[in-house]
């Protein structure tokens, strides 16, 4: 859809489910998904109003503010504007979940599980291996939910690749949760990988990446930059938070097992 984002295909998947008419949508955003559901409700004819946290890029921002959708920023972190769009209704679309909020956040994962069925026909038309090794931006890990459903769900004899989390170093909320073993919230700073920066893990998400995921990395804002630049040497758009997927195959290149490497650009540069 233009977007040069992957969460479009939450979105779109998850209103599309929801049915009905409603009468405005309502969202918390880093950026791309608010982006997404505001291009959804112009497309819809609906009002959509995005709560957007501090340290959000003006770029970013303007982009929401471009589909019509009203942009309210909250003076705090991501889940500060979670609260506040948590509040606002009537349709919430959102994408992380808490409970007695999941069905949304649920048919979320499921479309993004469609890019996961995209990369599995795609390594097979180049003759390439199956994936060995896949390597996930996690925010509040609804992506990496769908990873872990996408590659440990399958038949007997299915290829099962490493699964390799990368969030930044100020905002590791999964490593954090991983190594208590239980869902952590953990106080997140500024980074230029905006949309990862979240401090508290999808609770819908939290079981599949506490039995599923392989290996968790953090890395800096520096490692995303000079990983950006690399792609772009190679021809390929990439933000910061796209570009961390190649930063933390850098960090920690021993989690691949045999078969391709699959990294994930989820976003490319701001426009």
């Amino acid at each position: 859809m233009g977007l040069g984002a992957f969460k479009v295909l939450g979105a779109s998947w998850a209103l599309h489910r929801a049915g009905g008419a409603p009468q405005r949508l309502v969202t918390a955003t880093d950026g791309n998904h608010g982006r997404a559901v505001a291009r959804l409700g112009r497309l819809r004819g609906v009002p959509v109003e995005v709560y957007v946290p501090r340290g959000v890029h003006p770029a970013a921002a303007a982009a929401i503010a471009a589909e019509g959708a009203r942009v309210i920023r909250v003076d705090g972190d991501y889940d500060a504007a979670v609260a506040r769009a948590r509040s606002a209704g009537p349709l919430l679309v959102q994408d992380t979940a808490w409970p007695g909020y999941e069905e949304i956040p649920g048919r979320i994962v499921e479309g993004y599980a469609t890019l996961f069925a995209e990369i599995d026909a795609q390594l097979a038309a180049a003759g390439a291996a199956p994936a060995g090794l896949v390597v996930v931006p996690v925010g509040v890990g609804s992506l990496a939910q769908a990873a872990v459903t996408h590659y440990r769900s399958g038949p007997a004899g299915a290829p099962r690749p490493a699964l390799l989390a990368v969030e930044p170093d100020t905002a590791a909320c999964v490593l954090a949760s991983l190594t208590a073993g239980e869902p952590t919230t953990v106080r997140t700073g500024l980074t230029a990988m905006a949309g990862l920066n979240c401090g508290t893990p999808s609770a819908l998400a939290w079981p599949y990446l506490r039995g599923g995921l392989d290996a968790a990395v953090t890395v800096t804002d520096a490692e995303a930059a000079a990983a950006a630049r690399e792609l772009a040497g190679r021809g390929i758009d990439a933000g910061p938070c796209g570009a961390a997927s190649l930063a933390a195959w850098r960090a920690a290149p021993e989690v691949a097992g045999p078969g391709s490497v699959v990294l994930l650009n989820t976003e490319g540069t701001l426009a």
